[in-house]
């Protein structure tokens, strides 16, 4: 399925019906009163929250959404039918703003969440309540108002308790299919993901986080280079990073762990400097390999220089991976 983060819906609430102005025209009913009933109000395109949505693929295609207008009230009392509601369904994690003046509307954060994102109109009200002791044959009506239109732009935030960053290459994929059931594409080329990935991490004793795994971060991705920042967004609902580091190989100039670590916590600073200030796991990754295995300790020593401890860690063989899991379940838990 292809994966849909970002999409602009055009939204149109029905109006509301017209109120009715008659009389009551009966036999053996003499001067007959006014029968005039209410218009019915328009129906209102409401968003609602579905966990079993993943994506904004289907918002994608269809674009525009009308809810029916009210019915015009009738004689005999009668009121006019309201319009029924239209749903749009959306993924949990939602976040719906105004695309003229990016205001934030509304957050879908939890299954089931609503929003009205076009009011229906208010139907008119008929010439029954308009009627008085000195006043007895009144011959107005209320019209209809008009139901709300507007644009909204969507914008999809993964609901993660923990995110997975670093460049590409350095074992995002391989970390998340080993510790969950999510099973992305692992390939040796740079952006291999082209999609979050998100997997639930079982721990002994029935406890769990849900990782995601944040692709197209490199230098210059808050600015739009290699997959832009558009995936920064899924990181801002993490309340812990673990941030995969490697040895990079020798065919490779200009980087080093240290160096892509500094590279990357720019830009979550340039994107939201709150992002940067989010608790962070640091690992070296694939300790399977020899050359992680003879730099591993003078990357240690660099990053406790800057008070950072460092997890050596292997996705292939498993070293590492259990304490690395078991500190993230503590800042997890931490106040």
């Amino acid at each position: 399925m292809q994966f849909i983060d970002e999409v602009v819906i055009h939204v149109r609430a029905g109006d509301g019906g017209n109120g009715a102005a008659t009389f009551r025209r009966e036999p053996f009913v003499p001067r007959g009163g006014p029968s005039g009933g209410d218009g019915g109000d328009g129906g209102s395109v409401i968003l609602l929250a579905d966990e079993q949505l993943s994506t904004l693929l289907d918002l994608r295609y269809q674009q525009r959404y009308t809810a029916p207008s009210g019915e015009r009230g009738r004689g005999r009392d009668q009121y006019g039918k309201a319009g029924e509601d239209t749903i749009v369904r959306v993924p949990v994690g939602t976040l719906v703003m105004d695309d003229a003046s990016g205001e934030v509307l509304a957050d879908l954060v939890t299954p089931g969440a609503r929003f009205v994102g076009a009011q229906g109109g208010k139907g008119g009200r008929g010439n029954i309540h308009f009627a008085t002791s000195t006043y007895q044959a009144p011959s107005e009506a209320e019209a209809g108002t008009a139901g709300e239109s507007r644009a909204l732009r969507l914008e999809l935030k993964l609901l993660a308790d923990v995110g997975l960053l670093g460049y590409p290459n350095v074992g995002k994929s391989t970390f998340i299919a080993a510790v969950s059931r999510a099973r992305p594409k692992i390939a040796n080329y740079p952006f291999t993901t082209l999609t979050p990935n998100l997997g639930v991490v079982g721990l002994s004793g029935g406890r769990s986080f849900v990782l995601a795994d944040i692709p197209g971060l490199i230098e210059g991705a808050a600015e739009g280079a290699g997959l832009g920042h558009r995936f920064l967004r899924h990181v801002e609902r993490c309340r812990v990073l673990i941030h995969l580091l490697e040895v990079t190989p020798s065919d490779v100039e200009g980087r080093s762990p240290l160096h892509d670590f500094d590279v990357i916590n720019r830009e979550l600073e340039r994107y939201d400097p709150s992002l940067a200030r989010r608790p962070q796991i640091v690992a070296l990754s694939k300790a399977d390999l020899t050359e992680t295995q003879e730099a591993a300790s003078d990357v240690r020593r660099e990053l406790a220089a800057r008070g950072i401890d460092l997890h050596v860690v292997s996705a292939v063989s498993g070293e590492g991976m259990k304490g690395l899991l078991e500190e993230v379940w503590k800042r997890l838990k931490a106040p």
